[in-house]
């Protein structure tokens, strides 16, 4: 079985410092800003690992057409970029029951 996640000492500290900015913010504004980043980033971070899952487990990979291309009719779609979003229609060819 592997280790169980933790933190770096550096990720330890970088998460300390971030902390005690948080604790000093006292505009709201800056601080509703800060918590939609950490919403999308989150996500960002779940579809991400969801993703590296698939690769490990060896789900079948996600194919996009992709006429002309060396590899021939379809190739592999790479992990969506931070914030990015997902056409599941033109994944699937089908729409997406979720």
């Amino acid at each position: 079985m592997s280790e169980p996640l933790a933190l770096t000492l550096g990720q330890k500290f970088e998460l300390e410092r971030m902390s005690r900015a948080i604790d000093a913010t006292t505009d709201p504004q800056v601080l509703r800003g800060l918590a939609k980043q950490l919403l999308e980033a989150w996500h960002s971070q779940k579809a991400a690992t969801q993703w590296v899952m698939r690769q490990h487990l060896g789900a079948p990979p996600r194919l996009a057409c992709s006429p002309g291309h060396p590899a021939g009719d379809s190739t592999m779609l790479e992990p969506p970029a931070p914030g990015e979003e997902i056409d599941r229609d033109s994944i699937h060819g089908q729409p997406d029951p979720l």
